[in-house]
C-alpha cells in the first residue's frame, strides 16, 4: 500500500509506538487522527505534532467506538486506514482468585474486544473506500507469553488469530489486513511493573514506526520486528503447513 496520501485513525495515538507511528505517517504526507483515554496526552501529542487531529475515546466503551465511527464519516479527508493500536498491559495472578479479575476485564475490553468491535464497524465503511487497509497491532508475546502476564499476551495470541480470520474474509475486498508483530519496545505500556532498564534496552519507538511504515508499504500483511522475528520464525517452523496469506 501507499505509505502517503492516506488518512489513517490510530487508536491508543498519544503515546508509544502509537504517537511514533503518527509522527512517521505524517512525515511521510498522511493525514492522521489518533484517539486516546487521556486529554492531557492528546494535547501533548498535538504540540509537538501540529498537523495531528486529536479525539479523545475511550475505546473499550461501546459508545465511544461508535462516536469514533461517526466522527470518521464526516471527516474530510475520510479515514481509509484503521490502526487498532490501543492496549494495556497488567499483572495478573491467578492464585490469588478473583482479586485481578477487574485488570483481566479491562485488558479484555481494550487488547482484544475493542479491535473486534472496531473492525466490524469500520469494515462496511470502509469497504465502500477504493483503498483501505486494517492495522492490527499484535505482539511478540502472543508467540511466546509471560506467566506474570497471562490475560495481556493470550489477548494479543487472539489478536493473531483474529487477524489472520479477518485477511481471509476480506480477501475479495478492497480492505487489506495486516499485522504487526513488535518486540519490546520502549513506552509507557506496563511501566507500573516494567523493571528498571527494560526501556533502555527495548526498541526505540520511532525505530518501529519506521519499521512498520516499511513494511506497509511493501505490503507485507504479517510482519515481525526484532527479536519478535524469531518467536515467528519458530512458529513457521513448527506448522510449514500453515498459509497465513
Amino acid at each position: 500500500m501507499n505509505t502517503s496520501g492516506n488518512s489513517f485513525l490510530i487508536t491508543g495515538g498519544a503515546t508509544g509506538i502509537g504517537m511514533a507511528l503518527a509522527a512517521e505517517l505524517v512525515r511521510r504526507g498522511n493525514d492522521v487522527l489518533i484517539c486516546g483515554r487521556r486529554a492531557d496526552r492528546l494535547a501533548e501529542a498535538k504540540q509537538q505534532i501540529p498537523e495531528l487531529e486529536t479525539v479523545a475515546a475511550d475505546v473499550s466503551s461501546p459508545a465511544a467506538r461508535r462516536e469514533l465511527l461517526e466522527l470518521v464519516r464526516r471527516r474530510s479527508p475520510r479515514v481509509n486506514v484503521l490502526v487498532n493500536n490501543a492496549g494495556i498491559q497488567q499483572l495478573v495472578d491467578f492464585t490469588a482468585g478473583e482479586r485481578d479479575l477487574t485488570k483481566a476485564d479491562e485488558e479484555m475490553a481494550i487488547n482484544l474486544v475493542a479491535p473486534i468491535h472496531l473492525s466490524a464497524l469500520f469494515i462496511p465503511y470502509l469497504a465502500e473506500l477504493p483503498q483501505a487497509a486494517i492495522v492490527n497491532i499484535s505482539s511478540g508475546l502472543g508467540f511466546a507469553p509471560l506467566a506474570h502476564m497471562p490475560v495481556y499476551c493470550a489477548t494479543k495470541a487472539a489478536l493473531h488469530s483474529l487477524t489472520l480470520s479477518m485477511r481471509h474474509q476480506m480477501r475479495n475486498t478492497s480492505i487489506r489486513v495486516f499485522e504487526v508483530i513488535p518486540p519490546t519496545v520502549a513506552s509507557e505500556l506496563g511501566a507500573s511493573h516494567r523493571p528498571a532498564g527494560v526501556n533502555a534496552a527495548a526498541m526505540p519507538a520511532e525505530t518501529a514506526a519506521t519499521l512498520i511504515a516499511d513494511a506497509l508499504s511493501r505490503d507485507d500483511y504479517e510482519f515481525a520486528l526484532g527479536e519478535a522475528a524469531n518467536l515467528v520464525a519458530r512458529r513457521e517452523a513448527m506448522f510449514p503447513f500453515m498459509n497465513r496469506r
